[in-house]
């Protein structure tokens, strides 16, 4: 198991709420090239690679990416609290808020839910190499 520290590597301390840009970033927390698709592809990944190594390094990186997650969840609570309505509105938050209110919720900027089809995971090691190499350069 791991150990968990409660706190992050790199502290978020955003002491300015801006809904604009929380619209902006929320993809890269559940966006199709966010970081909880880029853990999970990995973490499903490790159990087809035939090396111990391989499969070792392969979860590593997925519970990094789950990192990356806790940070980035973070960036988006801290840039969206305690705001009004109106400031709701004029970030072009307030679609988001109906529906999740003050929550981190996993989606894209265009509001489309979190949905493992856009990762794959084929028992190929190649091709499941492949597959991590196009969605990191795509996430970059």
């Amino acid at each position: 198991m791991f150990v968990y520290e409660k706190k992050l590597q790199y502290p978020v301390r955003i002491t300015r709420p801006d809904p604009a840009m929380a619209a902006r970033i929320i993809s890269q927390y559940g966006g199709p090239d966010g970081e909880l698709g880029a853990s999970l592809r990995y973490l499903s990944q490790r159990y087809s690679m035939p090396c111990g190594k391989l499969k070792g390094l392969l979860t590593d990186i997925g519970v990094e990416e789950l990192g990356h997650l806790e940070i980035v969840g973070a960036m988006i609570h801290q840039l969206t609290r305690n705001l009004s309505c109106d400031d709701l509105t004029k970030g072009g938050f307030d679609a988001y808020f109906v529906d999740h209110g003050a929550g981190v919720y996993p989606t894209s900027a265009a509001g489309m839910p979190y949905h493992a089809a856009g990762m794959q995971s084929k028992g190929d090691p190649i091709t499941d190499l492949h597959e991590n190499l196009a969605a990191d350069a795509a996430a970059a």
